[in-house]
């Protein structure tokens, strides 16, 4: 009896499952045919739209070709009607802008005193006066005062100034002994420092581009400026300590330094020693690739290059600010007799040498100068 029952719960268990299944094939049997419906109908769309995007693509580009005839023909028109004043307008622009490079190049003789007419024709001999120092440093006199004193400033970062009363003075076996000793507020960086009519201009060690003014015998700064686009690369690759070198010629204090939006050529401006303001300032074509120094000698700049294991120097671009000079067509010039490299060459506009520092060595080198032409 019990067993009776169990076999009919189990068959009506077993028909509302076949039950269910059916229901659940139609079910999918209705979706598949309501899919294909769709897809049929959305396709019919998607050609539809293919045919209207190919009708307006050709529209557009028929509307193209028009309006670029159109464009011709006011073009036309144009260079018919306004030849002869473009023409007059160009002429105008031009002889306006010679005007004014003209004016520049009068100011500038002005200001840089254009009687200073001689250029350099040859290194004719050298001096090496002591050897003293690290490899590199700089030693001077000032050409703007009458004294003889002999100025030391070793290594390339360094706060201590060394004088010496003479040159004698200075090549004695017990010199430092003899110098008096000048200590700076601030350190100096590299080996481009200058002194002139007493003061020393420097690059002040840990900052971009700042240039201090020092007075030596007072022993205080005096003034200081921002050299706008300097001290981001080193002025000369072979010296990369000295970012900013600072030169005296004639004219009085100049600054030379390299950019990187100049293609690490060197740029060379012109400061006013006493105000410390820019005057000017010259993009030269002169790279610093392969550059160990560089000096200023009456209103050009003489780039100095070397190999990087160290050889011989030679002078091989040159660049005059008031153009003057056909640098084109001045042949190289190599330094005499030595073989090495200089960490700081600077000219002595009142005794018209230069004083050097060569890997710890002092020297001289006496020049050959002419007329320019």
């Amino acid at each position: 009896m019990q067993d009776a029952a169990l076999m009919n719960y189990i068959d009506r268990r077993l028909l509302s499952l076949e039950n269910r299944l059916e229901k659940c094939n139609q079910d999918i049997l209705d979706y598949v045919e309501e899919f294909r419906d769709f897809s049929k109908m959305v396709l019919s769309r998607l050609a539809g739209l293919n045919n209207f995007k190919a009708e307006v693509k050709s529209e557009v580009e028929h509307l193209l070709t028009r309006i670029e005839r159109a464009q011709r023909d006011i073009d036309y028109f144009g260079s018919v009607t306004d030849s002869n004043t473009c023409i007059e307008l160009h002429e105008d622009l031009v002889k306006q802008q010679l005007f004014e490079e003209a004016e520049e190049k009068k100011k500038l003789k002005l200001m840089l005193n254009a009687s200073c007419d001689h250029m350099l024709a040859g290194i004719k001999s050298l001096k090496v006066v002591k050897k003293t120092g690290d490899k590199h440093g700089s030693w001077m006199k000032d050409p703007g005062k009458k004294h003889t004193k002999i100025y030391l400033l070793n290594g390339s970062v360094n706060n201590v100034i060394l004088e010496f009363a003479n040159i004698m003075t200075f090549t004695e076996s017990n010199h430092t002994l003899n110098a008096r000793r000048v200590t700076l507020p601030f350190p100096w960086e590299g080996t481009g420092h200058i002194i002139y009519q007493g003061f020393l201009f420097y690059h002040r060690y840990g900052s971009l581009n700042e240039i201090i003014k020092f007075n030596i015998q007072k022993r205080n700064i005096t003034d200081q400026m921002l050299l706008p686009g300097a001290g981001k690369i080193p002025a000369y690759q072979l010296s990369p300590s000295t970012k900013i070198d600072l030169a005296i010629d004639e004219q009085g204090l100049w600054a030379i330094h390299a950019e990187p939006d100049t293609g690490g050529n060197i740029v060379v401006t012109k400061i006013n020693h006493i105000t410390m303001a820019v005057e000017h300032t010259w993009d030269t074509s002169c790279s610093s690739k392969n550059a160990e120094a560089a000096f200023m000698a009456c209103n050009t700049l003489y780039v100095v290059y070397n190999f990087p294991s160290g050889g011989t120097s030679r002078i091989q671009c040159v660049y005059d600010v008031l153009d003057t000079v056909n640098t084109y067509e001045i042949p190289v010039l190599h330094f005499p007799k030595r073989q090495g490299s200089h960490s700081t060459i600077h000219y002595n506009p009142k005794e018209k040498q230069l004083f050097a520092w060569g890997d710890g060595s002092q020297i001289i080198y006496k020049l050959h100068t002419k007329q320019k032409v």
